[in-house]
Parts: structure tokens; C-alpha cells; sequence
């Protein structure tokens, strides 16, 4: 990582929500952010399985009032409090997300701009949507992304489609997605030669997850591998139930946080994710572990590659299963695969990278509106 040069100023960032993977981004940024950085966020609401942080160590933090409407593809999300904190902090940057659900966002872009200050949006990417009201939702998405005066997506296929979108090539960054500062480290593994391989997979366990496959194509390879599945969710008795009748050897080992799930990724071989999403990725790579991982929203090309892992299509049982037969027959290149894993988030995936991406447009920006 190349030595970051701090912003001077004043910075503002939004979220709907603050999950308790963020707080270290956030703290990480708010140490480069000379003039202090606040961060303004609403509480999850009950449906959602959010753990939420009260506090942050070196960032300020604003607790706004979420007032939600409607569900699915139609929810929007009205944050009360957020111009208060805006005229009270008074940034001289402010990161918003790039999500035109949240309706408050396009007042605070009209407040920073009549001032001659730049916003930065940030986000996953914007896929178009189908169906009815499709033409004025895409409108809609389009006119809200143009006005920032800088995009930063969590991925390269997030950036291709702000670019899709309209946005201007050059108002697009690209800062991978990270939760993680890897271990100064490379962690010592030990070879499967002569054991039992284990598994892991940490998420929430919902049906997009695809544990289902997991199990499914454990029980089809001849190697008999300790399957360790790490979380919790509305399928988890629906996964148990099916774990019994076919693949008695996984273990559900509940949601586990902290030390103990740091032990998890250190004691694994081999991390999959057979569904969509998930930053538990990025940090099972931290650690040195390969990965098997599905192309989901196609994020996973920025981590995942023959050097690390094994991308497969989702919902491929068959390519699943001949991935995992593939790992566990070679115990000598799965170790390379887990040394490339802990190299690829040390120079593009970690947090320190994610900061300096962000540093570097805010410093960007704030030149050219001086």
C-alpha cells in the first residue's frame, strides 16, 4: 500500500444502517481525515438480521431516525435528522450511498452543491430494473447517480454498471469491498495429507446462501470432509434436517463473532460460499484460506481466481462438487491457494486499500471545487 496522504478537511458519510462489520472501515478512515470524519446512520429494522454498532472508537457517530416505506424492489427509506446533522457538522466532503431508495440523500447532494462542495455516492453497483414502473425507476436511478460528483464502487462489475447507468467513466473509482486488516502474517497451515479436510462457511443462513449445495456436494465426493457451517437464519432447521439424511458429518456451529470465529477461519482448510454475497470472503482470504466461491452478482472476479480458488456458477452442484474433489486432491496447491488468498487482500482488498481509494477522490474532488 502506497503511504496515504491525509484529507484536511472535514468529512461527512451516510449509511442507512451501521452493521458492526463497518466500524473498523469507518475508524480506519476517520485516522486520515485530518479535520475528523462523523458518520450519520439509522437503526435495522426487527425484520433484519443486522447487528448494529452504538459507537465508534475514532469517528463521531450520529444516530438518525430510518422511517421505512413499503418492501422488496418498491422500499424506500426517509432518514429524519439528517439535514440537522449535516448544517451542525458542516463537512467539507460528504459520502452518501449511492441508493436512490433513500430519499433525504437528493436534499443533502442540493445542500453540499449550493455550498460548492463535492459528494461522493458509494455503493454496490445500480442493476436495472424489469417489470412494471421499470422506464421511471431507471429515470429515476440515472438522474440520482449523475449528481454525484464521484462514484465509488464496492467492485469492477459495480463500476461497469454505474457506467451503464450514464455515469461518466472518469467520476467512477473502484475501492473493493472490505471488512478486514489482514495479520500482519501470512497464518501457518497445517497440510490435509493424512486427515479429515475441514470446511468452512460463515453467512447468514438464508436460501440464497445455497448451503443446501454445500451439503449436497460434500455427500457426493469420495473425501469425507468436517463441514463446518458457522451462522444462523430461517433455513437453519430446513439445512439440519437435510444435513442428517444426507451428510451426517457437517457441524452447525451457531452465529459465532469475535475470537471465536477468528479461531474458525485459523483451524479451516477450505472456505465456500456456495450462494450470493457475503464479505466473510474477503475475510477467510485475510486468514490464508482458499476459497470456493459462486459467481453470485459477479463481485467475486476482483478476489477469486485459479491463483486462490475456484469460481463456479451458481446453482452448479456438479461444479461444486468437482471443485471440492479438486482441493482436496492436491493438499500441497491448496496451501499456495491460501498464501495467494492472504496476498491478494494484503495489496487490493483490505480496509487500509479501501481508505486509501476513498482519500484519494476526496482529495481529488475537493482540488478541482477550491
Amino acid at each position: 500500500m502506497n503511504e496515504i496522504m491525509p484529507f484536511p478537511g472535514k468529512v461527512g458519510l451516510q449509511q442507512r444502517v451501521l452493521p458492526h462489520y463497518r466500524a473498523q472501515f469507518f475508524d480506519r478512515l476517520a485516522s486520515f481525515c485530518l479535520g475528523g470524519l462523523s458518520v450519520f446512520t439509522g437503526e435495522p429494522q426487527k425484520i433484519e438480521a443486522i447487528q448494529p454498532v452504538e459507537s465508534l472508537k475514532i469517528a463521531q457517530h450520529t444516530l438518525a431516525k430510518n422511517i421505512s416505506f413499503l418492501r422488496g424492489k418498491y422500499y424506500l427509506c426517509f432518514q429524519r435528522g439528517l439535514m440537522d446533522w449535516l448544517e451542525q457538522w458542516d463537512p467539507d466532503v460528504l459520502i452518501l450511498e449511492a441508493n436512490p431508495r433513500y430519499l433525504t440523500n437528493r436534499e443533502a447532494i442540493r445542500w453540499m452543491h449550493k455550498r460548492g462542495r463535492p459528494v461522493i455516492g458509494w455503493g454496490l453497483g445500480a442493476t436495472r430494473s424489469e417489470g412494471l414502473f421499470s422506464r421511471t425507476l431507471n429515470r429515476f436511478r440515472s438522474q440520482y447517480l449523475s449528481s454525484f460528483d464521484g462514484l465509488i464502487a464496492y467492485s469492477s462489475r459495480g463500476a461497469e454498471q454505474y457506467a451503464e447507468a450514464g455515469v461518466p467513466p472518469d467520476r467512477i473509482h473502484v475501492a473493493i469491498n472490505s471488512t478486514t486488516l489482514p495479520p500482519a502474517f501470512l497464518p501457518e497451515r497445517v497440510s490435509i495429507r493424512g486427515r479429515a479436510p475441514r470446511v468452512l462457511f460463515v453467512g447468514r443462513l438464508q436460501a440464497r446462501k445455497r448451503v443446501d449445495l454445500l451439503l449436497k456436494a460434500c455427500a457426493l465426493i469420495e473425501t469425507k470432509a468436517e463441514c463446518w457451517i458457522v451462522g444462523d437464519g430461517p433455513e437453519s432447521s430446513v439445512l439440519m434436517t437435510l444435513a442428517q439424511d444426507i451428510y451426517p458429518e457437517a457441524k452447525f456451529l451457531g452465529s459465532k463473532h469475535g475470537s471465536e470465529l477468528e479461531e474458525l477461519f485459523d483451524q479451516a482448510d477450505l472456505f465456500v460460499l456456495p450462494g450470493t454475497g457475503g464479505l466473510a470472503v474477503q475475510e477467510a482470504m485475510a486468514h490464508g484460506l482458499p476459497v470456493i466461491v459462486a459467481e453470485g452478482d459477479g463481485t467475486q472476479r476482483d478476489l477469486v481466481s485459479q491463483e486462490n480458488g475456484w469460481l463456479v456458477k451458481p446453482g452448479d452442484l456438479e461444479g461444486l462438487s468437482r471443485s471440492l474433489q479438486e482441493a482436496f486432491a492436491d493438499p500441497d496447491g491448496l496451501l499456495k491457494k491460501g498464501a495467494a488468498s492472504y496476498q491478494i487482500v494484503l495489496d487490493r482488498a483490505s480496509i487500509d486499500v479501501m481508505a486509501e481509494v476513498f482519500i484519494e477522490v476526496m482529495n481529488h474532488l475537493s482540488k478541482g471545487s477550491r
